[in-house]
């Protein structure tokens, strides 16, 4: 992908795709046998040891100074009324600090406002992969105090050449402006990052470059900016099961194989510059045992040749023109060999969901597993196969890659199979999956995303949509990005609840008479409770019935989308005044009215609540009679 030079600053950066003049030349230099490996240095991040769930930072700045082990790099940084605060002084200076430790899976969120800009251009960062010294390169996912700008969010890289290299931009659906809360986060693996604006996707990338040792950072610049409850949270490593929320993710068929030849450089080319997630391309031997990326089992349909693939050789299947058929704009594509295409991915950004294609010897997979490790893309591959033996040698030569199953029809019992052949994956056909949607779920429980194949209409993706799938294989990856573009922009039809009345933490005495009020959204039913006892909303509450202390409201809404609950508690206060209000409003005899107003007025608390309870049922009625005597016994009390 051709793009401008890098700029001075995040909104005018270039795109990953221009990342290193080198690579060009490094790709044309690959050996045909595709057992050269390029010479560019790029680093993999291991995995960390995995334990789903462990927070790793936690910290909502309540102690009055930096956080221990957090490393104020550069800027000024202090903590206080319970929040962090970064000043930077000018849009020159890309101000940070450092913390937490070097993870290949998680997830860092945070409470970010803008307290002053001097331009709504200025931005602040969550550092996704940052040197604990600061020092370039580093990865940040950034956000403008005007979110709405169409780089309002970007995730971006720093070089060591203080380049900036923008791989994503997106729009918020509003803008952060000064002086307001929002809440942030980045879901990480491996190479791609989700940006999570206010619990919603706004944009994702596949093209980080990680490190072996970064850790997280916030960012600053020529703005001061406040965080809070900032976490790390360490994430499984199947990054594939889609969150509640995000869209598809975009799966290119044989690259972008209704736009360009298929299983061809440029078709992956067309297909990373319409966005998709992945490239979906599949892995045969030659003759001399070089695997080259072609779907069928001969040349004849997709070059100017002829012949079964595993009858050529290298060299004559690199001499065949791969794209004439196509259309004449494409005539001297070539049929790559897979070091080739994993090069042009590594060094041009992507990821390749491999399809061992056919029958395969364990040393044929063998072969295809070092030209992975040879182009430093372990972490970057997905193998999938219709072959059950192609998946096990798989795995017993690199059990670090993830695993698809192919399947025409669905198995008995799908999870079973996963679990047999330690999938990642379970990837049917589309349409069979439509006849049977419920295998969704289990899979997921146990930890198996599902990727649906061949799908390229809007109508069917709605429907694998709504049934919870993550990953869809098509011919029209573009599309489909626009599609889930929308998809991120309809409104949000879960449910909301909020009890307006009596409000959270409200103290009412006994002379009030507050009426429940609830605001709910999205909402077919609303079900109210009163410590526990269903009541209805519109209500007055009677004060003079409840006990003196706390109580608490909880409502929940049920809608097409989903239910949500809320609670709110309220206390009910003894007071001279209020016992005041019972004893007039209580229906005693005269003689009962005159003896407590007595008490009361003279502060004989324990008086009265002896004089009301030998009363109750008698001069004054026993229900009332109980609640004035607890009240009058909580203000004896000393």
């Amino acid at each position: 992908m051709t793009v401008p030079p890098a700029s001075s600053s995040p909104g005018r950066a270039s795109r990953l795709a221009a990342v290193r003049a080198r690579t060009a030349a490094a790709v044309a230099a690959l050996a045909v046998t595709g057992a050269a490996a390029v010479a560019v240095t790029v680093t993999t991040a291991p995995p960390a040891a995995a334990e789903p769930g462990t927070v790793v930072v936690s910290e909502s700045f309540s102690s009055g100074s930096l956080p221990a082990g957090w490393n104020a790099v550069d800027g000024t940084w202090k903590v206080q009324n319970g929040r962090l605060y970064g000043t930077s002084a000018n849009s020159g200076e890309n101000n940070k600090i450092t913390f937490g430790r070097h993870l290949n899976d998680f997830r860092l969120e945070a409470t970010m406002r803008f307290e002053s800009v001097s331009a709504a251009t200025r931005w602040a960062s969550l550092g996704i992969d940052v040197p604990a010294s600061g020092a370039t390169p580093w990865w940040i996912a950034t956000m403008r105090s005007g979110t709405t700008a169409a780089n309002g969010l970007e995730f971006a890289q720093r070089t060591t050449g203080n380049a900036w290299v923008v791989t994503n931009t997106a729009s918020a659906p509003y803008a952060a402006g000064t002086g307001r809360d929002v809440r942030v986060a980045v879901e990480v693996h491996g190479n791609q990052a989700r940006w999570i604006f206010d619990g919603r996707e706004a944009m994702r990338t596949s093209s980080l470059q990680r490190s072996a040792n970064g850790v997280q950072a916030l960012f600053v610049n020529d703005a001061t900016v406040s965080y809070d409850d900032v976490t790390v949270t360490e994430l499984p490593p199947n990054g594939y099961i889609r969150p509640a929320g995000s869209p598809f993710t975009v799966i290119a068929h044989r690259g972008a194989s209704a736009a360009a030849p298929e299983n061809t450089l440029v078709a992956q080319e067309i297909a990373r510059r319409g966005g998709a997630d992945w490239i979906e391309n599949d892995v045969q031997p030659s003759r001399d045992g070089v695997p080259f990326v072609l779907h069928d089992g001969t040349v004849d349909r997709t070059t100017d040749g002829t012949g079964n693939i595993r009858n050529l050789t290298a060299a004559q299947l690199k001499a065949l023109d791969a794209g004439s058929w196509f259309g004449p704009h494409y005539v001297g594509e070539r049929v790559p060999t897979l070091a080739e295409q994993l090069a042009d991915l590594r060094t041009r950004g992507g990821n390749l969901l491999l399809e061992i294609k056919g029958r395969h010897t364990r040393d044929e997979v063998a072969t295809i597993v070092k030209v992975i490790r040879d182009q430093q893309m372990t972490g970057r591959v997905f193998i999938q196969s219709f072959e059950v033996d192609a998946l096990k040698y798989s795995y017993e030569i690199a059990p670090e890659l993830p695993l698809g199953l192919l399947r025409g029809s669905l198995d008995a019992d799908p999870v079973a199979i996963s679990k047999e052949l330690h999938l990642t994956a379970y990837n049917p056909d589309g349409n069979a999956l439509l006849a049977r949607p419920e295998i969704v779920a289990p899979l997921h429980a146990a930890g198996v995303a599902v990727m649906a194949w061949t799908i390229d209409s809007a109508g069917l993706w709605q429907r694998l949509e709504r049934i919870g799938v993550d990953g869809v294989i098509t011919n029209r990856p573009a599309e489909l990005v626009g599609w889930n573009a929308a998809l991120l922009q309809r409104p949000d039809t879960s449910p909301t609840v909020a009890i307006t009345s009596p409000v959270d933490g409200a103290r009412l005495d006994r002379a009030q008479s507050p009426v429940l009020a609830v605001a709910a959204t999205n909402a077919d039913t609303v079900t109210v409770t009163l410590d526990g006892t269903t009541t209805t909303v519109g209500r007055e509450l009677d004060l003079t019935t409840l006990a003196a202390g706390r109580h608490t409201i909880t409502a929940e809404v049920t809608g097409p989308a989903g239910t949500a609950t809320t609670t709110s508690t309220f206390t009910v206060t003894a007071s001279q005044a209020s016992l005041g209000y019972l004893i007039l409003t209580s229906g005693a005899k005269p003689g009962a009215l005159t003896a407590m107003s007595t008490h009361v007025a003279h502060g004989q608390y324990a008086q009265l609540a002896t004089y009301v309870e030998r009363q109750a049922g008698k001069l004054v009625p026993a229900d009332v009679a109980r609640v004035i005597a607890a009240d009058a016994r909580t203000l004896a009390r000393p």
